[in-house]
Formats: C-alpha cells, structure tokens, sequence
C-alpha cells in the first residue's frame, strides 16, 4: 500500500519535423518535495523514451483520487497515520481508513428489478385478452388501445406483485444477512464481524492478516456479491479500504468539497476555502456513525494486529453508539 505525502509532475518535450510530442507523468514520496519530482522526472524519462520509441502509451496520466488509478497511488490528502493504516480525506470529503492487511468487506443491499418471468406470467395474459377484445370489436384501434391499457395495467400488477415477493422473503437486507450467514457456515474457521451499514454491511474479517491478491480474497469477494470496482481497486492499490465517516449529503451538506475537483494536492491558494468545508463537515458529521456494530460470526480466534485496526475502525466510525447511520 502506497499513500504518499508529496507529489509531483513532470514534463518533457520533443519536437521534430513539425511534430511535437509531451509527455507528462507524476511522481510521489513520503520525504519531501524535492523526491517527489525526482520520481516525476524519472518517470517521465522513461516514458517519454518509450513514446518516442513508436509504443502506443498515453502522453499523461490523469489526476484521479481513487478509482480507477492504474498503477498510481491513492492520491488523497492524509489526515492521520496509525501503525500501517492512512486515514485518507476522499473526493467527496469523507475520511477514509487504509489498511494493507485486515480485510474489509461491504455487503450492499440488492434492490432486484421484477424478473423476466414474473413479467411474462402477468404481460402475456393481459395482451392475450386485448387481441381479443380488439378481434371481437372489429376494430383494429380498439385493439391497439387495449393493448396499450393492458401494458399499463401489467406495469402496476407487477409492482404490486414484486414488492409483495419481497415482503414476503424478507427483501433486500434479509438476502444480503442470508449471504453473510452462508459464508459463515462454510468458513466456521474464520472470524466475521459484521456491522450494518446506510447501505448494507460491512464484514471485518479478524482470524489472520490477508494479501489483498490472494486467491481466498477474491473468492470472498465473489460469495458476498461485493461492489466488482471496489474488489478490482483493492488489487491495484494494495489495501482494503473502509468509508469511517458520513457521506457529505447525507447530513446536510450539499455542497461539494471545495475547490472543485478535490483531487490532492491542490493549490496553496485554495487551502483556505477547503479547510472551510471540511471544518463545516466535522462539525456536522459529530452526530452520525458510519456503521455500527452488530454482531460476531465463526469460530476464528482474534488476530492482535486486527484487532488494533478493529479498534480504530471502531473508534473513527462510532461503530458502538446508536447516533444515525449516514
């Protein structure tokens, strides 16, 4: 895992035959300034040889926090350090915590679309008895409008129809607990802490430290169903990562983090207007928990360098009060 404290660009130019060619890449470090843009410049050497070499490769790299950075950073502000986590501020102002080893999970709640057969077993009926009507009316207007009826009234059974199945098999929040429960049984070895989240759940996982490559990882992944971009960012990053306070609209806040984009750094000038923003989400963000806990799964035993990342965790998401979810 790599957050770095400094970053830098560099750029280099060629022109020839009335062709000119940039290349841009960043550099980062954790020492100064001054590292930073020697590890720009060394990578803009290289690239810039390689470009000019005829190899089909991007002119610059683009300034993106998170996801979708490919073989760069997290470029994110940091705001704390504590052992080898980075608490991060993310694009949108909510601090983020960073860990190489103790593997996070977040379970989101599906809301499944009516299924193809469902609506088969309503729409086909309905546009059976229209043809009918439109055939014994001898009128082929008369058809089309109740055919038109007929979908409309399909559209609003289904619903009903729907959301009744869902009722009646505990809905979203009961499929995802149901999965969670599923990969407890077929894994009595590990420890599973589980918190709810606005969205879903979150899974802490305590038995041992994992590789965010290892092969176990990605298969816990596909079992819960978690986000695909967040697994594919765990890979390229080389950490897990956890969302530990609330989402900016969520309570209140509709502005953006200020200056638009937030992408880290910015420049000296805006320093202002950010610590402004981020003053007003601290404040307001003192009455609401990222998730909180709801209960232990498996009998793994407690890894003590887990454990201590359990303890933050808890700690910067209020895990154990009963403040609002956001």
């Amino acid at each position: 895992m790599i957050v770095p404290q400094f970053w830098a660009e560099g750029r280099l130019q060629h022109r020839a035959k009335g062709r000119q060619v940039t290349v841009r890449r960043f550099g980062w470090s954790d020492l100064s300034p001054e590292d930073a843009q020697a590890v720009a410049d060394e990578r803009t050497r290289a690239a810039f040889d390689r470009v000019l070499a005829g190899e089909p490769l991007p002119r610059r790299e683009d300034k993106r926090p998170y996801n979708g950075a490919v073989g760069v950073p997290i470029r994110e502000e940091i705001v704390g350090r504590d052992g080898d986590c980075v608490i991060t501020r993310n694009s949108y102002g909510a601090l983020c915590l960073n860990t190489p080893h103790a593997l996070f999970v977040d379970v989101d709640f599906d809301d499944p679309r009516p299924d193809a057969a469902l609506k088969r077993k309503v729409r086909l009926p309905l546009l059976a008895l229209a043809i009918v009507a439109g055939l014994l009316a001898g009128s082929w207007w008369i058809g089309a409008v109740a055919i038109v009826v007929a979908m409309v009234l399909a559209g609003g059974m289904i619903r009903r129809l729907h959301a009744a199945r869902m009722r009646r098999d505990g809905g979203p929040e009961a499929w995802a607990n149901a999965r969670v429960e599923a990969f407890a049984t077929a894994h009595p070895d590990w420890c599973l802490r589980q918190y709810r989240t606005p969205a879903g759940f979150r899974l802490l996982v305590m038995h041992r430290p994992f590789d965010p490559s290892e092969p176990e990882v990605e298969a816990c992944f596909t079992a819960l169903k978690t986000d695909p971009l967040y697994a594919l960012m765990c890979v390229r990053q080389h950490c897990f990562r956890a969302r530990v306070s609330p989402k900016p609209w969520r309570i209140g806040i509709a502005r953006h983090l200020r200056p638009r984009p937030g992408t880290w750094p910015i420049k000296p000038e805006r320093m202002a207007e950010r610590r402004q923003w981020v003053a007003d989400y601290e404040r307001r963000s003192e009455g609401f928990a990222a998730c909180r806990y709801v209960r232990t799964l498996g009998d793994g035993p407690t890894d003590p360098g887990i454990d201590a990342v359990r303890a933050l965790h808890d700690r910067l998401c209020h895990a154990d009060s009963a403040l609002p979810l956001a």
